[in-house]
């Protein structure tokens, strides 16, 4: 596996739903995605609330880092 096509963490949704709405987002701009259950400092499997991290290709990660700012405004 080539370097940029090493997955990176790039957020972690807070749920199921916020997860498929990034990667829904991801997906329409051609960047692809994966999720893993984000353990939140717990024991693997027991995930509170379905939190999930994102990940993206590391030649992609810019671009989805950009996408998502520009989407979901922090504050």
């Amino acid at each position: 596996m080539e370097d940029g096509d090493q997955p990176v963490p790039l957020t972690t949704a807070s749920n199921e739903v916020e997860a498929e709405m990034i990667r829904g987002l991801l997906d329409s701009a051609g960047i692809d995605s994966m999720e893993r259950p984000h353990s939140g400092g717990i024991a693997p499997g027991l995930v509170p609330g379905g939190a999930a991290e994102i990940y993206v290709r590391r030649s992609q990660h810019e671009q989805a880092k950009e996408l998502l700012e520009g989407e979901f405004e922090t504050e």
